[in-house]
């Protein structure tokens, strides 16, 4: 709206008279016209206001639902990462703000904990970004290194908001879908389910900025192979494209897989934002902490992002979180360590679940 200073002047005496003008009188504008002009959504967001996690909380309100639709562990995390906390709530100083890219001891934490695979010097300040979970490294990656224009490969299924994430960018989702091999009467198993290497290949062009691969992948859970790996690696190289690698379930491998990092392959770890998270490496999700590694020429461009959005991340779960990892860092070998122990609880129950009759629970 305007406002117009009006003054009448009398004899010995002078008000003023404020008078309100609102720009649909002078427009010949209705109040929802006007409404519907300055409140509409921004073009970025159009149509992306669906989201599947909702729907899932609401099916699963029903007490005598198993909500399998979400990565919400129904174990209690170790009681030295909860410990931790407990310890670092009472120190003043970690109630406070701490760096915005990630709370010292966690990120050299972090370092320490991923050299072991990569095989060279992570650097903690500048190779590792600490994120409101991987969501929060996802739309960093997303953001700061995607234009509008560019194209990013997703492979089917995926994680729900790879696609929102991109378009809101402005750039355009190309999917290539995992298609399952015949079983010829063995059990299905989430290796059956595979990229045609040639179908992908013509996924690359002059436009592809990126693709996001996803291993261990959710919802298969397929673990990628070297050889699988190998030839993601070879177009990313061929065509200069990025590969944001979402690895949050780096440590829920089963008997029989081993994880690979497409990062430690040849030529891929200057191209490569690899993304992890403490909600699935310690089952505590609701810290919402994850983290980004990677060379510093793409890294600050996600901490750019994040320096301009959420800032920093909880400093006494930064600091819990980094204590938990030296503890485990100290006993990798060991089967105590959670990292080795989690998955053979896991692997328990998915072997129940593959054995169960296919008419004794519904899923939805």
């Amino acid at each position: 709206m305007f406002l117009a200073l009006g003054r009448l002047c009398t004899r010995g005496s002078r008000a003023k008279f404020l008078k309100t003008i609102y720009a649909s009188e002078i427009l010949g504008l209705s109040t929802s016209a006007k409404m519907s002009l300055k409140l509409k959504n921004a073009k970025r967001i159009e149509g992306l206001d669906k989201n599947v996690w909702i729907e899932f909380t609401k099916l699963a309100a029903d007490p005598s639902v198993v909500n399998l639709g979400q990565g919400l562990p129904d174990i209690s995390p170790p009681n030295y990462v909860k410990e931790e906390l407990s310890k670092v709530a009472a120190i003043d100083s970690l109630n406070q703000y701490t760096r915005g890219f990630g709370h010292p001891s966690l990120v050299k934490a972090l370092s320490c904990l991923y050299e072991k695979f990569y095989q060279n010097r992570i650097d903690p300040d500048k190779e590792i970004l600490v994120t409101v979970g991987a969501y929060g490294s996802l739309f960093n990656a997303i953001q700061g290194l995607i234009d509008e224009g560019d194209e990013v490969i997703v492979i089917v299924p995926f994680y729900d908001c790879y696609e929102p994430m991109v378009r809101m960018a402005g750039a355009t989702p190309v999917f290539i879908p995992l298609r399952s091999k015949p079983v010829d009467g063995k059990k299905w198993s989430s290796s059956d389910w595979t990229l045609d290497p040639q179908e992908l290949a013509s996924k690359f062009n002059s436009k592809t900025k990126a693709i996001i691969l996803n291993t261990p992948h959710n919802p298969l859970g397929k673990v990628f192979t070297s050889s699988e790996l190998q030839v993601i690696a070879d177009l990313c190289i061929k065509y200069d494209a990025l590969c944001i690698s979402d690895e949050v379930y780096e440590w829920l491998v089963y008997t029989g897989n081993k994880h690979l990092k497409i990062a430690t392959f040849p030529g891929m770890w200057e191209r490569t934002v690899t993304i992890g998270s403490a909600g699935k490496t310690f089952s505590v999700t609701g810290w919402k902490l994850g983290w980004s590694i990677g060379p510093k020429h793409l890294i600050k461009h996600l901490q750019t992002v994040q320096q301009n959005s959420v800032y920093t991340c909880a400093t006494p779960l930064q600091e819990a979180l980094a204590q938990a990892f030296w503890i485990d860092i100290k006993r990798m070998d060991d089967p105590e360590c959670y990292f080795n122990s989690l998955p053979k609880e896991l692997e328990v129950k998915r072997d129940r679940m593959g054995e169960s009759p296919a008419d004794s629970v519904d899923i939805f």
